[in-house]
């Protein structure tokens, strides 16, 4: 019978009770895969809107664009674990204990929502690529061949990383970007724009401040009035949460388009909770609501809302966010959030091959961004975990290993 509570655990509920997960990525994979492993023995469905086998996403972008791999698939034997795995199945709307979707009903005792996001297009670019599937990069490796024209729309994560692809394949790359840097959105304009010489030094046309009018004679027409010839365009602008389906329903989304969830992932829907990129949660430790649309928060999330369910959770939800991106030879890696930080430290020169930038608030470390520093995004990560004040002197040194920089 459906769950008439708020934020309802397996505990209270039937062995015969049913959990259904909907949205098949890394989030959902790591809900079903976690209530296994935390001992739920009821039924149990995973439901995903593509036909392929639950699969991971960064290698799209990377080893599957490059030939290095054609599949990426979570190595979980679903049929072992008891899951019903349901692929080819979209959710098209919620009622009290039961998910619709376009291949009928599905009654829930408690529903997980991990739907995930959905790649922003231009209207005005008919037959752009979009890269989110596995389909996305087949499709798109087979058109990265020496010589052929490619125009990326957006200088963000996906960008830069596609962008190195396409030139290591041997394709004439150029980058259109309405900001004035690359990843606008995500760093201070002083860090965008040191990204910028590595588009030039790959051999990519980086074009900021560059707004798309529309597709014209068989290419790309900016608002300045400047053609670029293209045999293939794709555009990454980044994502919006795939919750489209449950408007109209009994939850509603916000604005933003992402489900609300409190510090445990329960949706204000008794017995439904909501993770991954379609969710957002409140974060004691940045004062505020946070989306993160990351393969790290999918993962971590997955496990606290089984956990959740399971009632083991033993604090509110609330990671240091991570991210990273391999793009023109180099590991990028940020943890924390910079947002609201009163003091930048340089740890190195941008000269340098290597570096790092910290972010301090009232002398405590918030958040870095490491450039080929993989001990320093560790030891900061547990850093701004711990919430402790820096030593800036000491943190500047490069030498220091960053923990020792701790007071």
């Amino acid at each position: 019978m459906p769950v008439s509570r708020v934020g309802a655990v397996v505990a209270e509920l039937k062995a015969t009770d049913r959990v259904v997960v909907v949205g098949a990525g890394m989030a959902g994979a790591q809900t079903a895969l976690n209530l296994r492993q935390g001992g739920w023995p009821g039924p149990l469905a995973l439901v995903g809107a593509e036909l392929h086998l639950p699969y991971d996403r960064p290698p799209l972008s990377k080893d599957v664009l490059l030939g290095k791999t054609d599949a990426t698939a979570f190595e979980i034997d679903w049929h072992g674990l008891g899951v019903d795995l349901l692929t080819g199945r979209r959710a098209t709307g919620l009622a009290d204990g039961v998910l619709h979707t376009d291949r009928g009903e599905l009654p829930y005792d408690a529903l997980v929502i991990a739907t995930g996001a959905e790649p922003r297009t231009l209207p005005g670019l008919p037959g752009a690529r979009t890269l989110r599937t596995v389909d996305d990069a087949h499709a798109l490796r087979a058109a990265l061949t020496p010589g052929r024209r490619i125009v990326l729309v957006g200088a963000g994560w996906i960008g830069a990383e596609t962008a190195t692809v396409a030139r290591h394949l041997g394709c004439e790359v150029t980058v259109v970007e309405a900001a004035a840097t690359p990843l606008a959105g995500a760093l201070p304009a002083e860090l965008g724009a040191l990204m910028a010489d590595w588009y030039a030094a790959a051999g990519v046309d980086l074009r900021c401040g560059a707004a798309v009018a529309g597709a014209a004679d068989g290419g790309v027409l900016l608002a300045d009035g400047t053609h670029l010839p293209a045999d293939e365009v794709l555009v990454g602008i980044g994502a919006a949460p795939a919750t489209d389906w449950l408007r109209g329903g009994p939850l509603v989304p916000d604005p933003d388009g992402t489900v609300p969830v409190d510090g445990r992932l329960r949706t204000a829907l008794p017995g439904v909770l909501a993770v991954g990129d379609c969710a957002s949660y409140p974060s004691a430790r940045s004062g505020t609501r946070l989306a993160v649309q990351h393969w790290d928060h999918a993962l971590h999330s997955g496990a606290a809302a089984a956990a959740s369910l399971l009632g083991t959770l033993d604090a509110p939800y609330d990671p240091v966010p991570y991210f990273w991106s391999e793009q023109f030879g180099r590991m990028v890696q940020y943890a924390g959030r910079h947002a609201g930080a009163d003091h930048l430290l340089w740890r190195g020169s941008p000269s340098d091959p290597d570096w790092t930038v910290l972010w301090l608030r009232d002398g405590a470390l918030v958040a870095l961004l490491a450039v080929d520093r993989p001990r320093d995004l560790a030891q900061g990560r547990r850093l701004i975990e711990r919430g402790g004040a820096l030593d800036p002197v000491r943190a500047a040194d490069p030498a220091v290993q960053l923990k020792a920089a701790a007071r």
